[in-house]
């Protein structure tokens, strides 16, 4: 069995990367492609990590959103030219902090 930590590590960066990339606030970052593009692109990579998490580890925390991050990776992937902008800014802003602690409180567990 793979070891879903490695997954966590990797998503909490990529929360910490997309955090660090949006501190300039919503104008930034919808003025900047660059600053759209990276967090596309880790927000697609983290949502890859959630897809390859095991079905196990789903179970046991059924809290966390799996499905609908799963399915916001296709959107990225194959629906590139519809992302709304307006509603990658919620995500960053309203679901990824809580979503940062239930991955930190998981990792935790996995510690003991």
């Amino acid at each position: 069995m793979k070891d879903d930590r490695l997954y966590f590590v990797h998503i909490l960066d990529c929360i910490d990367h997309i955090l660090q990339f949006t501190g300039d606030g919503k104008g930034s970052f919808l003025a900047d492609r660059k600053t759209q593009d990276a967090v596309l692109r880790n927000l697609h990579t983290l949502s890859e990590s959630i897809q390859r998490t095991s079905t196990d580890t789903k179970l046991n925390y059924p809290a966390v959103p799996w499905r609908e991050i799963g399915a916001f990776r296709n959107v990225v992937v194959h629906d590139y030219l519809g992302i709304d902008l307006e509603r990658i800014w919620d995500i960053v802003e309203r679901d990824l902090p809580p979503l940062k602690t239930q991955i930190k409180e998981i990792l935790d567990e996995f510690g003991k």
